[in-house]
């Protein structure tokens, strides 16, 4: 079977963004009305506990996200790809196809928060909630479809300004509640500690299979490391904070919907609405552009655009249809899939291969074949840590998200030490990989 170019190794001449456009493009992905959401969830531990909890979980969440990114970077290869030499060329064909079914699920989500929000703010006479999903769902996928050369400046001038909006929701939601309100807010219900922390460690852990996909564009590992890890650590934060702090003053179980309708009422319509649509733009665009990219591991012949385009239409359909009222669960589950997995994948990279990846070749037959085209051993680690993170979940100790995906790399690496010899993994390639300083 033919490979497509474009999952094809990136040359430098072809890397355009920097550091401040890793920062840019992980800082909208983290401007996001589900994030401000998905801090409300939050509200049994209270303040002080909850922004305890969010700084704890995206330092944790945030490092092996930007780590998956050094492979990218260094190798100019996305991440579905990347899943080829620990579990095989036909292995990972599993990662993609949940892949695939974790970002049209996204790309439906995050299209009903913001049609939601939107008509809120500002109702359409006539289409209402569906009009405001096909405005969104369409400029979404506009957006996706027009490249990396121009996402960095579509970046700069949109995050630029969504974090100063942004600054301006703080504000508006500190000053109207009050810091002492929020530290006397009642708690109810109650969140131990450690199950808090998974749903943060869940938020950054889910572009983990999405990462590779942009940092392959970056000039130097250095500056897609830290340029992504502080882009999403900051701004992620900050909207957590805002929904636990929205959510405790008022006790409502939708705080985004909340911030924005006290910014209406202050006569803040057209801030609102720019938040709402490119808060939605500048996060689902990663889902639909990846959704395209993921796919071309299996079906090489469809090419990015017509990717784009099947998920912007399927997402749009599913957010029509799907209301997104199991948020928690889904957050969770994600990290049940994607943790052992990527314990897996970075193991290997980052110890048994010594980050050397596609080192001699790119041939689909040739690299990594391993049995029939699957390797086994990345099977049963991941089995056994999917089943260690459900295992641990029970438990209030010490958490599932990071002891699943340790668990499941060190027994990787036991299982290919013993018995990956006999799979002859090893095959060598025919080109040599692209490099980058940093």
């Amino acid at each position: 079977m033919t490979e497509s170019k474009e999952i094809e190794p990136i040359d430098q001449e072809s890397r355009n963004l920097r550091g401040v456009d890793f920062f840019l493009l992980w800082s909208g992905a983290a401007v996001s009305l589900a994030e401000i959401w998905a801090g409300g969830l939050l509200i049994p531990l209270g303040f002080l506990t909850g922004f305890l909890v969010i700084l704890m979980g995206h330092l944790i969440g945030n490092t092996p996200l930007a780590f998956g990114g050094i492979i990218g970077s260094r190798t100019g290869i996305p991440s579905m790809v990347a899943v080829r030499p620990s579990f095989g060329v036909r292995g990972s064909y599993f990662a993609t196809l949940l892949n695939l079914i974790q970002l049209v699920g996204w790309t439906g989500v995050m299209l009903w928060i913001g049609a939601k929000a939107a008509q809120g703010v500002w109702p359409l006479p006539g289409f209402g909630f569906r009009g405001w999903v096909i405005i969104a769902g369409f400029a979404t996928t506009l957006w996706a479809l027009l490249g990396h050369r121009y996402w960095k400046w579509l970046h700069r001038i949109a995050v630029t300004a969504l974090i100063a909006l942004c600054c301006l929701m703080s504000y508006v939601v500190f000053h109207e509640y009050g810091l002492s309100r929020l530290l006397d807010a009642p708690v109810k219900g109650g969140m131990p500690f450690m199950i808090g922390l998974d749903l943060v460690i869940a938020m950054p852990i889910s572009w983990l299979p999405l990462v590779c996909d942009y940092s392959r564009y970056g000039k130097s590992t250095g500056s897609a490391f830290w340029g992504t890890w502080l882009g999403y650590f900051i701004v992620s934060s900050w909207m957590y904070t805002i929904g636990l702090a929205a959510a405790l003053a008022t006790q409502s179980p939708t705080p985004d919907s909340m911030v924005l309708e006290l910014m209406v009422g202050l006569g803040l319509v057209v801030p609102a609405i720019i938040i709402v649509l490119f808060s939605t733009f500048t996060t689902t665009f990663l889902d639909i552009y990846s959704t395209a990219i993921s796919a071309l591991n299996i079906w090489p012949e469809m090419g990015h655009r017509r990717g784009s385009v099947s998920c912007g239409i399927l997402g749009t359909v599913l957010a029509l249809m799907f209301p997104a009222t199991a948020y928690e669960g889904f957050l969770l589950f994600i990290g049940s899939v994607f943790c052992p997995l990527f314990g897996v994948v970075l193991a290997d990279y980052f110890f048994l291969r010594r980050q050397r990846y596609f080192e001699f070749g790119f041939d689909r037959q040739d690299i990594y074949w391993y049995l029939g085209g699957f390797n086994p051993w990345a099977f049963v680690s991941w089995g056994i840590g999917f089943g260690l993170y459900h295992l641990l979940q029970r438990e209030t100790v010490w958490g599932s998200s990071i002891p699943s995906l340790l668990a499941t790399g060190i027994i990787y690496m036991i299982l290919m030490r013993l018995f990956g010899h006999s799979l002859k993994a090893q095959r060598v390639d025919k080109i040599t990989p692209v490099r980058t300083s940093g």
